[in-house]
């Protein structure tokens, strides 16, 4: 799908559709009212349109004009990134749902072109091609202001490994296993101008991996571990961030088998490994000035005669020893090694992304990303970004308190607490355990990493969270 910009009026264009956010008021006081004959002000007037957030009012015919259909599409009380970013989404969705081809969104002068640009495009994702559908028929989205061409740019290549990573969350796992999730993101990574390495089962042996291992190895799909970095040829400073990413391909829990309700949905486990790869991709084409590198750690969680067992005793990357209690938190042990691996690749600032505890779901159920970590600077830096882009975060404690049901009788650690509460909490504590001094911040994304019911500007699906956030924090690394 093209995006491009117009800064002249609506009329001087060729369109199918216009789309033009605002709030009831404004359509009783906007210069649209004057050219629509009064029609927006008798709308109001009759209460078809409200201009509450998400209300979408068809217009089917623009007086002396060869538009379509024009759109109305409610922002609600004092619009924020978020909401100008789904309703660019809504934008598309509805011109495609009325097989317009055209459509140009009516902005204020003072818009962010970056941001309704990645809500175009992320509206414009459909679920992975295993269904037949009527194609979109979008061709072109217009952004109708005096906006920056370049940032409108930007917002299609951070949009771009958004949909990348909603697409690959999307592949059932009969088709995305370690080994090809591996291949892929090795062929993103080099189309995207990254350097790129993929580590298989017996150079993870060699390493010492065997935490990763250890997940992997009920499978008979073994596990992969993916290095992609962006290396500037004039980096700022001597910082080097690193994006770790669990990339379980599927998750039936190992021997502490999942119930059967809802499994089909664990082929979103690697969510945080897909986050990770749109985020590094976005960053090899937007090229800032600062070192990146992504880690992603694939693993297949299987029971079988070869599967880990509970009360078995790992070796993890760092010589620290993992009583297993459960073999279904597996996430941490896979993150363990990566996150090791990145500090010995000399790693100054650690993000790790994953799908990590049910937990968080109860603590801040699917509308805002746990943040945890072991340096405030790191986490503020992600938590304004995501305010700036519309993605929501929330900090939990890391006290020192919430390590002590994640020590071992037998052993350095045991991978999953002695007691019920605080799940999010004392799983990033044990991950924390993996990071030495180094600066780190955890996201857990399994209440956000997928959308359950379709929204106006979405379908049903993987949501891509985080990723606009991580672009935006390699951009303005050192800012």
């Amino acid at each position: 799908m093209k995006i491009t910009t117009h800064s002249g009026n609506w009329e001087e264009i060729e369109i199918d559709a216009l789309a033009i956010p605002l709030e009831a008021e404004e359509a009783l006081d906007s210069e649209l009212n004057v050219r629509l004959d009064g029609l927006l002000g008798e709308l109001v007037e009759s209460g078809e349109w409200s201009g509450k957030r998400g209300a979408c009012t068809l217009i089917h015919r623009v007086p002396e004009s060869s538009i379509k259909r024009l759109f109305l599409l409610g922002l609600g009380e004092a619009p924020m990134p978020r909401h100008w970013f789904t309703v660019a989404g809504q934008a598309v969705r509805q011109a495609a749902k009325a097989q317009c081809r055209t459509v140009a969104i009516l902005l204020p002068a003072d818009a962010d072109a970056r941001l309704i640009a990645e809500g175009a495009l992320y509206g414009f994702h459909r679920t992975s091609g295993y269904k037949e559908a009527k194609p979109w028929s979008v061709e072109e989205v217009i952004l109708l202001s005096p906006t920056d061409v370049a940032e409108a740019d930007r917002g299609k290549v951070t949009a771009e490994g958004v949909n990348l990573a909603r697409e690959l969350v999307e592949i059932p796992a009969n088709d995305l296993g370690p080994e090809e999730f591996a291949m892929r993101a090795a062929q993103e990574g080099a189309a995207a101008g990254l350097e790129v390495e993929v580590l298989d089962e017996q150079a993870l042996a060699q390493m010492g991996a065997g935490a990763l291992l250890a997940v992997g190895q009920g499978s008979e799909r073994p596990p992969r571990m993916v290095r992609l970095s962006w290396v500037p040829e004039e980096a700022a400073s001597d910082d080097h961030l690193f994006l770790v990413g669990k990339g379980i391909t599927f998750d039936t829990g190992g021997l502490s088998l999942k119930p059967a309700n809802s499994m089909e949905k664990m082929k979103y486990d690697m969510g945080g490994a897909a986050t990770m790869l749109g985020a590094i991709t976005a960053i090899g084409r937007l090229r800032p000035n600062v070192r990146v590198t992504c880690l992603l750690a694939m693993a297949e969680n299987m029971p079988s005669g070869k599967a880990t067992r509970p009360g078995d005793i790992i070796t993890a990357l760092n010589g620290k020893t993992i009583e297993v209690i459960n073999t279904d938190a597996e996430g941490r042990l896979v993150l363990a090694d990566a996150l090791t691996y990145a500090t010995r690749l000399g790693a100054t600032h650690i993000v790790n992304a994953a799908t990590l505890t049910g937990a968080v779901t109860v603590a801040l159920g699917n509308v805002r990303v746990a943040l945890l970590g072991n340096d405030k600077a790191l986490s503020d830096a992600i938590a304004l970004q995501g305010r700036n882009c519309g993605e929501r975060f929330w900090p939990l404690p890391m006290d020192p308190e919430y390590l002590e049901p994640m020590k071992g009788d037998m052993s350095d650690l045991r991978n999953a607490s002695a007691e019920r509460s605080a799940g999010t909490i004392t799983a990033g504590k044990f991950l924390e355990q993996f990071v030495d001094e180094t600066p780190w911040a955890h996201l857990d994304i399994a209440g956000t990493c997928w959308v359950e019911k379709p929204q106006p500007h979405c379908g049903k699906g993987a949501s891509g969270v985080a990723v606009r956030t991580l672009v935006r924090l390699a951009e303005s690394w050192g800012s």
